[in-house]
């Protein structure tokens, strides 16, 4: 029996884990992506003053990457599940970094012309991010077995939070020193260097040279789907067009659209007016701004590790996806509802310490990107997971508007605290009420059907 377990041991520990490399590079990816979208968020008050721009066109310009982001998610998931994630991920990289730098340059424009050509550029850079987070999610869904998922999954998500961490203390240190122009240079730069970075470290498990067959037969036997890309399905468009369906009627998908749009609510309250509520509600320089909008992403990103590893190690315990899954997401919630109470303070440390509370709380429940690579079909995996983030980054349409507005009407951040708090109640309602089981969707068709019927 001691010779077995030796040889067992030996056996296990020539297992590769390049699964974790993979996601440690997501991580990175995700980081300068969002990374990118923060870039106006620090740059905002400076380049309000310097170009014209009122809190409602401020809005509108945050809300112009948002659109475009929409409008390609369906499209980004196809070109994925169509041409394979390692090659559409890599572009999508390279021509969202190219967007982001062009953007220091605006300024070359007088009036609305600098204010519209930053809104194309931020318009463009929305229509090449798509792909991204779907991306993630098709790589995770393809490397890492069920077990494991959550806390892939919750690795290259907390990226968001981390990406606040590093870059908004270096933005604000280059608005201060250089100029807002700065920031949106070296951005653009940073994502074509990590691009090539991607280009050598992330492969499909099948065809990655690193990667040993013990490691490839551990995965497969969890549940991870190792040859999506290598078996790619290609239906008439008449079942596309019903499978699609099925992906846009499903109850249990509709619930986590619906939470996915309330979470992401919060994280576009985070990524774009949190640093200006900052400078305009307590009057603090962009500097101080950039290292203290650092404090509650430290906590969202602890938070988000720490939603991931509490979900797989509830599901270990229970062998249910729907009480792992589900468990982090409404606690989380329930905490991030504590930002409101920020309006009942005055202290800049009783905010900080409200907003670190919130922040942690969406980081623990941020795990709908691992709930897609639990639920979404192999053939449509890319499409799925578009779907998912078309729907949870509306709320980028809708929110940075509708917080422009409340803050333009009232002087004050009062009732845009609110707004984002509701939408944490929602998110628990939908997962709790409408989800049900969670459980990976397959996709029907008539033509079997059609057969037995005959």
């Amino acid at each position: 029996m001691s010779q077995v377990n030796n040889l067992e041991g030996v056996a296990y520990a020539k297992k590769t884990n390049i699964r974790w490399h993979i996601v440690i590079m997501l991580f990175i990816v995700t980081a300068v992506n969002v990374g990118d979208r923060t870039t106006l968020a620090i740059a905002g008050k400076d380049m309000s003053s310097a170009l014209g721009i009122n809190p409602g066109q401020m809005g509108w310009i945050f809300s112009a990457f948002a659109w475009a982001y929409c409008i390609a998610q369906i499209p980004g998931g196809w070109l994925l599940d169509r041409f394979g994630s390692k090659k559409i991920y890599l572009w999508s990289l390279s021509l969202w970094s190219i967007f982001t730098l062009l953007q220091g340059f605006v300024a070359v424009f007088d009036g609305y012309g600098a204010v519209i050509s930053l809104a194309v550029l931020l318009f463009f850079v929305g229509l090449a991010e798509a792909p991204s987070m779907p991306g993630n999610s098709r790589f995770i869904a393809a490397w890492f077995p069920s077990k494991e998922r959550a806390t892939a999954a919750a690795v290259f998500n907390s990226a968001q939070y981390f990406a606040t961490v590093i870059f908004a203390p270096i933005m604000g240190w280059l608005t201060m020193s250089m100029g807002w122009e700065s920031i949106f240079i070296f951005m653009g730069l940073l994502g074509l260097l990590v691009t090539l970075m991607a280009a050598r470290v992330i492969h499909n498990p099948l065809s990655h040279p690193k990667a040993n067959a013990a490691e490839i037969d551990y995965i497969r036997e969890g549940g991870a789907l190792v040859d999506m890309d290598q078996q790619s399905i290609k239906k008439a468009p008449s079942k596309k067009a019903g499978a699609l369906k099925q992906l846009m009627s499903n109850r249990m998908l509709l619930g986590i659209y619906l939470g996915q749009y309330c979470i992401t609510v919060i994280t576009y309250f985070f990524i774009t007016w949190f640093p200006l509520y900052l400078a305009m509600e307590k009057h603090l320089d962009i500097k101080t701004v950039g290292f203290i909008a650092a404090i509650p992403a430290i906590c969202g990103f602890l938070g988000g590790l720490l939603g991931g590893v509490l979900s797989d190690r509830i599901l270990k315990a229970t062998q249910s996806l729907s009480i792992a899954r589900k468990t982090p997401i409404v606690f989380g919630m329930i905490m991030s509802m504590m930002m409101i109470f920020c309006n009942y303070v005055d202290s800049i440390y009783m905010v900080v310490f409200f907003m670190a509370l919130a922040f942690l709380g969406k980081g623990i429940g941020a795990l709908g990107w691992a709930v897609m690579s639990d639920v979404a079909p192999k053939e449509m995996a890319g499409t799925a997971g578009g779907i998912f983030n078309l729907c949870g980054n509306i709320s980028g349409i809708v929110s940075p508007v509708v917080i422009g507005y409340i803050v333009k009407a009232t002087g004050h951040f009062e009732w845009a605290l609110v707004y984002v708090s509701l939408h944490a109640l929602v998110a628990i309602f939908s997962y709790l009420v409408i989800v049900g089981p969670i459980k990976r969707i397959e996709i029907k068709t008539a033509a079997p059907d059609a057969e037995m019927l005959g």
